[in-house]
Formats: structure tokens, C-alpha cells, sequence
């Protein structure tokens, strides 16, 4: 099993940044990807980034095409914890963020946080 627990989210004005922090705990290790998603009201839940949790290779990041470009995501091996650097937020960026965990070999995202909400104002 794998907990997640994120934090970060909050009011930024159009342009602006927040980052994001995923705290995880359980059976994490370098057979996880770990990844964000989003879902902003009365829209389906998105991908926006995953990161591979090996710590042995720079973890092969991905993006939306959404938000390449102004996002990164990254994770610090030693405390269990990614992040995701949200840059030139826009208010379509509004969304409640969630943290997710699959092992390698699944097809599917099976671990979830309880997600944090960024609003973005213009």
C-alpha cells in the first residue's frame, strides 16, 4: 500500500507560480511512477505530468501538452516526496490537483491523494 498526501495549493493571481508537494509513504520504491492529475469543475480527471520514481535515472518526466513548457515535475528520492513547479499559471490551470502512484507494470494510476485545489484568477 501507498499513502499520498499532497500540499501547496492556493489562490495565485494569472502569470503567477505555485508548487506543489506530494508527501508519500508505504511501499514507494523504484518500480513506481508517480504522477500528477487534475480536474477543474464539471470536467473529467486529466493527466498533467508522471515522473518515474527510480532513483537512478533523471526519472524520465512527461507532460500534457497543456502544460510543458510551464510545469516540472521532479521528486526527491530521500524524503519520499515530488513536487510539481507550476509556472505562468492561467485560469484554466483552476483544477483540484491530485497525487497518484502506480507500479511500473500497471496500466493504471491505483493510488490516489486526497487532491489540493489551485485557483488561478485573472
Amino acid at each position: 500500500q501507498v499513502q499520498l498526501v499532497e500540499s501547496g495549493g492556493g489562490l495565485v493571481q494569472a502569470g503567477g507560480s505555485l508548487r506543489l508537494s506530494c508527501a508519500a509513504s508505504g511501499r514507494t520504491n523504484s518500480n513506481y511512477v508517480m504522477g500528477w492529475f487534475r480536474q477543474a469543475p464539471g470536467k473529467e480527471r486529466e493527466f498533467v505530468a508522471a515522473i518515474n520514481w527510480s532513483a537512478w535515472s533523471g526519472g524520465n518526466p512527461y507532460y500534457a501538452t497543456s502544460v510543458e513548457g510551464r510545469f516540472t515535475i521532479s521528486r526527491d528520492n530521500a524524503k519520499n516526496t515530488m513536487y510539481l513547479q507550476m509556472n505562468s499559471l492561467k485560469p484554466e490551470d483552476t483544477a483540484v490537483y491530485y497525487c497518484a502512484a502506480k507500479q511500473v507494470a500497471d496500466s493504471r494510476f491505483n493510488y490516489w491523494g486526497q487532491g489540493t485545489q489551485v485557483t488561478v484568477s485573472s
